[in-house]
């Protein structure tokens, strides 16, 4: 426990860690801009051609923002420290070093959890507000139907803080972190996107983005990511990118010079 309150302590002592949560958070505004615009769009379009109109759900879009910012906070939780040479005295402090992890990656993932509810469910009742019945009725859908998805969606931010966790112990450097981050936000589903079938279906359905969707076994049909896998394999890829990092990059601490 007081491994526990040190991490606490430490994280909301800086200042990156509360904008890192503003950002976040700043995921909503990005999606009240996309409903509104939509919503304006829909409005001025000629009525024959509203029927034919689609619209993503704003929410599955725009949780790219918390989790690319709970990402490279729970990576400068790691390399920040080492850089600074704090991180040695964590870890002299407490000299089996895996407490320290396990406690920043408490502290991390609650933050994470925290921001990905607030942004994907104030998103998703915002856009019921602005687009209410346009395009379909995608909105109009019960929330109770739309809930299982909407909190595995919310899950995939806690899941990047923990991977941007266990990238910076791993690599040890911010950058390096950062771009592992980007690199599975945008870089690898893009790539998987255009590759030839059938490998652009099986790349893209163990991407993040595609996870949440297939765990609560909603329809994908007109998503960029794969839809192959079953609810328990897409519920243990998702766990497997936090806690894979995360565990490579325990043992790792424990044998390297801090």
């Amino acid at each position: 426990m007081n491994t526990l309150a040190s991490e606490w302590l430490k994280i909301r002592s800086v200042r990156s860690t509360y904008l890192n949560l503003v950002l976040s958070m700043g995921g909503i505004l990005l999606g009240l801009a996309v409903a509104w615009t939509a919503a304006g769009m829909y409005d001025s379009a000629p009525p024959h051609r509203r029927p034919q109109a689609a619209l993503a759900e704003v929410e599955e879009v725009v949780v790219i923002v918390p989790q690319l910012c709970m990402g490279i906070l729970g990576a400068l939780a790691f390399t920040s420290e080492h850089v600074s040479g704090m991180l040695k005295t964590s870890f002299t402090v407490v000299p089996r070093r895996w407490p320290v992890l396990m406690a920043k990656s408490v502290v991390v993932g609650l933050l994470g959890l925290l921001a990905g509810t607030i942004t994907v469910f104030g998103t998703h009742f915002l856009c019921r507000l602005v687009i209410g019945d346009r395009f379909s009725g995608i909105y109009t859908t019960p929330v109770f139907e739309r809930l299982p998805t909407l909190v595995t969606t919310s899950l995939s931010v806690p899941v990047f803080a923990l991977l941007g966790l266990g990238a910076g112990a791993i690599l040890r450097s911010t950058a390096g972190a950062v771009s592992t981050l980007v690199g599975l936000a945008y870089v690898i589903p893009m790539i998987c996107g255009n590759l030839p079938e059938p490998w652009s279906e099986r790349l893209g359905s163990v991407m993040i983005g595609g996870l949440p969707r297939q765990i609560t076994q909603a329809d994908l049909t007109n998503s960029v990511y794969g839809s192959l896998l079953p609810p328990w394999a897409a519920a243990i890829i998702m766990i497997a990118y936090a806690a894979v990092p995360v565990t490579v990059g325990t043992l790792l601490s424990c044998r390297r010079a801090a």
